[in-house]
């Protein structure tokens, strides 16, 4: 600040500022203003804008897929390998994620004892099928890959091919896994949280309205049609709960929660140190996802 109290230059100390840098934001004399799109920039976002043009970058900071579909092609893939995998045998029993187990009835593999611990199933018969507390912990990811019916993987996949590439587009292929990992693992924390410990739980639903929370999101922040997102999005909270017992409510409203949180980060994240606030953020997000689910697996245990 000058002595009346107007800015300075933070580039020319004592020199008073007019503007301010319409990107970063920090007030620049005239000698620093440099001609924008949209009022003026310092030098240093002016140098810094260029290389992003040159390397192509992404409004996020990810870099354009060739082919933005091909993720989203490849995730149906695995569900699919996956399903026809455990349609055969009861590998599925093993890939749903039961927080603390399951007891299945011993003459009847498609029946199971509500509240039934492991010695006592074992004890009466039962086939225990072991859950994360009890040492599963491969189900709070297998599970986002499994699925029970051909319906109940035709409509997901159908899904993920919708709304994958368009986040891909928007966000690149790191940024775009990296959400899909993050509400996938989020649904599962809601899952260990807030279902039955013996309920098992399978479907890739928990991460695709991690997606399209981000949708949502990202359609506001760049102010495109968000209403129409937001409806698809309002349409799919009031079937999950018309369905509430039938559909995992759970998994897809901690899904939801974990994409709208991922996609907060990596949007607005301050474009001078863009990547490494979404790296620590997503990171930390992840760790704080992963600490709920041991927290309740030790519960359980």
């Amino acid at each position: 600040m000058t002595e009346t109290g107007s800015m300075t230059c933070y580039r020319h100390e004592g020199v008073a500022a007019g503007i301010v840098c319409t990107r970063c934001k920090r007030p620049i004399c005239p000698a620093c203003m440099v001609d924008a799109a949209v009022g003026f920039q310092c030098p240093e976002c002016t140098r810094q804008g260029a290389r992003e043009t040159r390397q192509g970058l992404l409004p996020y900071g990810g870099y354009p897929s060739r082919d933005p579909r091909l993720t989203s092609i490849v995730l149906i893939v695995v569900n699919v390998v996956v399903w026809l995998l455990a349609s055969r045998g009861s590998l599925g029993d093993h890939l749903g994620l039961a927080p603390r187990g399951v007891c299945l009835a011993a003459n009847d593999p498609t029946s199971y004892y509500p509240g039934a611990l492991q010695a006592a199933c074992t004890a009466n018969g039962g086939a225990w099928v072991a859950g994360v507390s009890s040492g599963a912990w491969w189900q709070v990811v297998t599970s986002v890959f499994t699925h029970l019916t051909f319906v109940h993987l035709a409509v997901n996949m159908v899904s993920l091919f919708v709304i994958g590439p368009i986040i891909e587009r928007v966000l690149g292929r790191t940024r775009f896994l990296v959400l899909y990992g993050i509400s996938g693992l989020a649904g599962s924390a809601s899952v260990m949280w807030l279902t039955s410990p013996d309920a098992s739980t399978v479907g890739a639903s928990g991460a695709l309205f991690g997606l399209m929370g981000a949708l949502l999101l990202l359609s506001y922040k760049a102010k495109g049609n968000f209403v129409q997102v937001l409806v698809v999005l309002g349409a799919n909270v009031a079937f999950t709960l018309f369905y509430v017992g039938t559909i995992s409510w759970q998994g897809h409203f901690g899904g939801l929660a974990g994409g709208l949180v991922a996609a907060w980060v990596i949007a607005y994240a301050p474009r001078e140190r863009r990547r490494q606030v979404q790296v620590y953020g997503l990171a930390a997000l992840t760790i704080l996802i992963l600490a709920a689910i041991v927290a309740k697996a030790l519960m359980l245990g």
